[in-house]
């Protein structure tokens, strides 16, 4: 699917893959704003998705680097859920939200872009979100821009636990 205001694609698909993992190696930085990162919890963080779905489409993931759910300990399970919970609330009240997608891609099989590296995604949706552009069209219309939807986000998720 063309996403209209995503020229980036083609060259995102044909680019050599970066060496590391990126949700290894982006807490480790501290752009956070660059980095689309929205929350920093104690074993997992917000983080948005850089080729999205919809406007405010985030991930949640943790920092310890596992492929599945059976290797994650339960307080950084529970603080995913918690965060997922708390990310649908700001979506919600924010962007005007109607709904949502929510779930992981675990192992190539299951469609996981990056399999090493379990994250959860959240895709806020909206009546009338598929509609005739993406359906007839093969075209996708973002109507925001990443680092709108991210400044738009950001306050509410500093909120959160006086997040930073």
């Amino acid at each position: 699917m063309d996403r209209l205001w995503a020229p980036w694609r083609m060259e995102y698909i044909r680019a050599p893959k970066e060496e590391g993992c990126i949700f290894c190696d982006k807490p480790g930085q501290s752009a956070d704003r660059d980095n689309l990162i929205l929350f920093r919890g104690q074993h997992s963080f917000v983080i948005m998705n850089l080729f999205p779905y919809n406007n405010g489409h985030l991930m949640i993931v943790p920092y310890q680097h596992c492929s599945n759910t059976h290797k994650l300990d339960e307080t950084t399970f529970k603080e995913i859920m918690y965060l997922t919970d708390r990310a649908m609330g700001i979506i919600e009240q924010t962007m005007d939200s109607q709904g949502f997608n929510f779930g992981a891609n675990i192992g190539e099989a299951a469609g996981a872009g990056i399999t090493e590296h379990i994250h959860f995604h959240i895709v806020p949706r909206w009546l009338g979100d598929t509609n005739v552009m993406p359906v007839i069209g093969q075209t996708k219309v973002m109507v925001q821009g990443l680092h709108e939807t991210y400044d738009l986000l950001k306050p509410e998720f500093s909120r959160l636990l006086g997040g930073k």
